[in-house]
Order: structure tokens, then C-alpha cells, then sequence
């Protein structure tokens, strides 16, 4: 029976994880399930932070290690061998997969390194990682010169008007900024 690993909005990403556990299978260390691996991760960005969900199941909190340095997370851990027993019969199918793992994810500019949390909940990994606030834009007042004169407030004081529309004040302004310069 073959199970569908990937949904239809989606099936690049799937295409490549099937690709990556075929290199996976075929490049095993040591003993069937023994060696590498690489488990499932989700990465989700919300409004105040992004949340990876690392599946680990069967690790305690002891056995992952979570770092950043110079904008990557990295996510390192082993999941040991439980296998008791093995004088005692034999196995007829082992895939589950122990040894150890490294993943790597380029934060995006801008997040807060110091309010990076992580804990284990039901086998799953969850790291938060709080974005930083995106700067707000500001107003720039913007003046005729760098230090405008009080020629220059007082035509523009005289332009405005009560009974004038603005499609009038351009002409307006044109006509009395050049009657002033003429009667210089």
C-alpha cells in the first residue's frame, strides 16, 4: 500500500522529501535504522513570530540542543537505540531511525536572538521566535530652503483664502509671488 506524503498545493516540496529519504534509505550507516535522519518540520509566521514544529518523538528536552549564530538556527539532537532484547528473536520490518540530526533555518533580518523560547510538547519541538518590531514611517515636514524667510510665509499667508477652491491657488500663487518679485 502507498500513502500520499504530499498534498496537491504542494507538490514540489513533497517531490523533494521523498527525494531526500530515498538518498536517506540508500546512504544508511550501519545497521538498518541506524545512522542520520532528518525529522519533519514545520515553520509557520504569525503576526509576532515565527513557530517551528520539529517532530522529535520519543526524545526528551535533554537530547536537543537549540542555538542561533549570526542569524541561523540550528536545531541538534540524537534519538538512542531503545531496542531491548536483540538476542531474543528477530525482526521481520525496523523502520524507525535513530542517530543524530542537525537542521538549519536563516532567520529573517530583524528577529529578537534574546526572546528565542523552546519546549517539548507531545513529541513535537516547538520553537517561537519573536520578530522585532518593523520601524514606523514618519512625517517630514518639508520647507522652501533651510531657513525660509518671512517674505516667503507671508506670501504664502496671503495666497490662502477662504473663497478660493484648489484648483485656483496654484494660478493665484504664480500671480502674486511674481507681482512681488516685479516690485523689487
Amino acid at each position: 500500500m502507498v500513502y500520499a506524503t504530499t498534498t496537491p498545493t504542494a507538490p514540489v516540496f513533497g517531490l523533494r522529501r521523498e527525494i531526500d529519504r530515498l538518498f536517506e534509505d540508500a546512504f544508511r550507516l550501519g545497521h538498518a535504522g541506524r545512522g542520520d535522519w532528518s525529522p519533519a518540520v514545520d515553520v509557520r509566521e504569525l503576526d509576532q513570530e515565527l513557530l517551528f514544529a520539529i517532530e522529535i518523538p520519543g526524545m526528551a528536552e535533554s537530547d536537543v540542543d537549540v542555538t542561533t549564530e549570526n542569524g541561523v538556527l540550528t536545531v541538534r539532537g540524537e534519538r538512542s537505540e531503545d531496542r531491548k532484547g536483540e538476542e531474543e528473536g528477530r525482526y521481520h520490518l525496523a523502520e524507525r531511525s535513530y542517530g543524530s540530526f542537525v537542521r538549519r533555518f536563516q532567520l529573517p533580518q530583524g528577529v529578537k536572538n534574546e526572546e528565542i523560547r523552546a519546549d517539548v510538547e507531545n513529541g513535537v519541538l516547538h520553537i517561537h521566535v519573536r520578530k522585532a518590531s518593523l520601524p514606523q514611517a514618519k512625517q517630514i515636514p518639508v520647507t522652501a530652503g533651510a531657513n525660509p524667510s518671512k517674505h516667503t510665509q507671508r506670501v504664502i499667508a496671503e495666497v490662502g483664502g477662504p473663497t478660493e477652491t484648489p484648483a485656483d491657488r496654484p494660478t493665484k500663487a504664480s500671480a502674486k509671488v511674481t507681482k512681488t518679485l516685479q516690485a523689487k
